[in-house]
């Protein structure tokens, strides 16, 4: 396992270069985002996908969300993306939004048992995004043991799983703030299914021209 840190420009660079590379071999990586600490895996891979639930002890009824570099992934990601949530990736990506929506159905991946769907968000992290330019849409959980707490620096997520990474990246401690916003658009007025640093005044506020009221469901 190699942990590099990201304290310069050369080492940021060396770091992003060392994950993506890994990420491409198959491997899983620890990188930073703007919450916790992920780890993550390419989305695009099952034995990578399946490796990453092992490393957390989590099932497939618990597919993890995918992180993307840029909104316009969204499309190759999703299909029947309603425009009320078009506007809410407008106004709040990157940042801690997460949208489920039906995935698109010519998509060869296996992310545990996600009916149809997928959980998609685009972080507001220099370091991850670097990471996902190079290696495309990431399955990415919050790097810790299942029912531990989130890792919010590279000594914790070590701790707990570092003989399970090819890599850590360094980003010093995480904001390790409110976990992202999480709204099901598959139906069409959406289900707000976990309140996080985006409140429903917040979210009903950016979408009140579309005539739709997110309600928090639980």
């Amino acid at each position: 396992m190699d942990r590099l840190e990201t304290s310069t420009e050369e080492e940021r660079e060396a770091a992003v270069t060392a994950a993506a590379g890994a990420v491409r071999r198959g491997d899983l990586v620890v990188i930073p985002t703007d919450t916790v600490y992920g780890i993550a895996a390419d989305a695009f891979s099952h034995e990578a996908v399946q490796r990453l639930l092992d490393a957390k002890g989590r099932g497939r009824e618990m597919p993890p969300p995918v992180l993307v570099s840029a909104p316009t992934t969204l499309d190759a990601l999703a299909e029947t993306v309603p425009p009320w949530a078009r506007t809410l990736v407008e106004q709040f990506w990157p940042g801690p939004l997460t949208l489920v929506c039906r995935q698109q159905g010519s998509l060869m991946w296996d992310l545990g048992e996600t009916r149809g769907t997928v959980a998609v968000r685009m972080p507001d992290d220099e370091v991850a995004l670097a990471v996902l330019e190079r290696t495309g849409p990431l399955a990415v959980s919050s790097a810790n043991l299942t029912g531990r707490p989130a890792a919010t620096d590279a000594d914790q997520a070590e701790e707990m799983l570092g003989d399970a990474v090819a890599v850590i990246v360094d980003g010093g401690t995480s904001p390790g703030g409110e976990a992202s916003t999480i709204i099901d658009v598959t139906v069409s007025e959406g289900r707000v299914l976990r309140l996080g640093a985006l409140s429903l005044d917040t979210l009903n506020a950016a979408i009140a021209e579309h005539g739709v009221v997110l309600e928090d469901q639980g």
